[in-house]
C-alpha cells in the first residue's frame, strides 16, 4: 500500500508494526538494552523464593538481564543447556544427574540447604513404623522425592521395595496430594502448601525431610561453555539470585516478601501466605553456603541412580567462584 496519498489508511498498519514492537518479548528486550537469558525448570514451588523475589524486585532487570523460566524436567533441562537451546537448569538435581555421567555442567549456586517436603499420611497412620507393607506416592523414578524418600525410611529402619512400596507419579505435589485423597496411596510426599491444606484436613504430618537429611537444592546450575564464554551473564546471574536471597532475610523486608509469595502461587489469604513464608524459612541457606558433605550426598545418590561406580567430587559438579565475589561486592559473610 502507498501510504502517501491517504496517511489515514496507513494507521493501522503502524499501530500493529508498534503493538508487535512493544509486545514482542524479544524485541522489547533488546529496545530496553537487558539480555534475553532462559532458563529451564523443573517447579516453581515455594522453595524457589530466592529467585522469584529476584525476578519481581527486579533484581535481574538490574543486572542486564531479562530473564524468562521455562517449565520443562530437569533432565531435558540439562540436555538443553547442553544444546545450548536454553541457558541454565534451574533444577540443581538435574545439573549434577548430568555432571556424574561425565556430562559439562557445573551447579553455580543452591538456596536452600534441606528439602522442603514432608511425608503425610492417612488418618490412622500416626508414626513412620506404620509405614510398613505401606504404599506411598513418589516423584518419578530417580527424581528428588522418590531419592529422599528412600533416605528417609531407612533413617527409621525401613527398607523402601521391600519393607514400602514407593509408587512413582510424575506431575506436582498438588497430584500427589490428590492420589492420597483418593486412597490410592497410605501417604504421599508433599511440598508447601500442599501440606497445610492436608493438615487442615486431619491427615498426619509423619516427617519433615530436613530433619533427617540435608540435601542442597534449589539454585542454578549451566554448562562449562556457558561459564568459560560468558562469565560476566553468570556472575550476575549469580549475584541477583543472591540479592533476592539477602533481600528475603532482611527483617524489614517480611511484608514485600509476603506480597511477592502471594503474587507469584496465587495466594489469596494473607494468613497462608506467612504459614508458607515460616515453612520456607527453616530451609533457606542464609547466604547461599552450603556443607560439601551434603553436596557429596547429592552426588552419591545420583550416582546410585545412574549406576555410575567411579567417585564423583564436590569440585567436579559445582563451581563457587562467582558466588564468592557476588558474596564480597555485596559484602556477605559465608559461614
Amino acid at each position: 500500500m502507498d501510504c502517501r496519498p491517504s496517511p489515514i489508511l496507513c494507521f493501522p498498519i503502524l499501530w500493529t508494526f508498534l503493538a508487535f514492537a512493544l509486545f514482542d518479548p524479544v524485541n522489547s528486550a533488546a529496545q530496553s538494552g537487558l539480555k534475553k537469558v532462559r532458563m529451564g525448570n523443573s517447579s516453581s514451588n515455594v522453595s524457589f523464593l530466592p529467585m522469584y523475589t529476584a525476578y519481581h524486585k527486579g533484581f535481574y532487570r538490574d543486572e542486564g538481564i531479562d530473564l524468562e523460566i521455562i517449565a520443562m524436567s530437569a533432565n531435558l533441562a540439562s540436555t538443553a543447556v547442553l544444546a545450548g537451546d536454553v541457558d541454565y537448569n534451574g533444577a540443581v538435581t538435574g545439573t549434577i544427574g548430568a555432571a556424574v555421567q561425565g556430562r559439562p555442567m557445573k551447579v553455580l549456586i543452591f538456596t536452600v540447604d534441606r528439602p522442603l517436603l514432608f511425608l503425610i499420611s492417612k488418618k490412622e497412620i500416626k508414626e513412620p513404623r506404620q509405614l510398613r507393607g505401606r504404599k506411598i506416592a513418589g516423584s518419578s523414578p530417580g527424581g528428588t522425592a522418590t531419592l529422599l524418600a528412600n533416605e528417609a525410611l531407612r533413617h527409621f529402619g525401613l527398607e523402601p521395595g521391600r519393607d514400602v512400596s514407593i509408587l512413582p507419579m510424575g506431575g506436582t505435589a498438588a497430584s500427589r496430594f490428590a492420589v492420597l485423597e483418593s486412597g490410592v496411596v497410605d501417604a504421599s510426599l508433599l511440598s508447601v502448601p500442599e501440606n497445610i491444606f492436608a493438615l487442615e484436613k486431619g491427615y498426619n504430618e509423619l516427617i519433615f525431610l530436613g530433619d533427617v537429611t540435608r540435601f542442597p537444592q534449589n539454585g542454578f546450575g549451566t554448562s562449562e561453555k556457558r561459564i568459560r564464554e560468558n562469565p560476566d551473564e553468570v556472575y550476575r546471574m549469580v549475584r541477583a539470585t543472591l540479592r533476592g536471597l539477602a533481600f528475603i532475610w532482611e527483617k524489614n523486608n517480611q511484608d514485600q516478601v509476603l506480597d511477592i509469595i502471594m503474587k507469584q502461587w496465587k495466594i489469596t489469604n494473607r494468613k497462608i501466605a506467612g504459614e508458607i513464608f515460616r515453612h520456607v524459612s527453616r530451609v533457606l541457606t542464609k547466604d547461599a553456603s552450603v556443607k560439601p558433605e551434603s553436596i557429596q550426598l547429592l552426588i552419591d545418590l545420583a550416582r546410585d541412580s545412574a549406576k555410575v561406580s567411579q567417585p564423583v567430587s564436590v569440585n567436579q559438579v559445582v563451581d563457587f567462584s562467582f558466588l564468592d565475589k557476588a558474596r564480597k561486592e555485596l559484602g556477605i559473610s559465608a559461614w
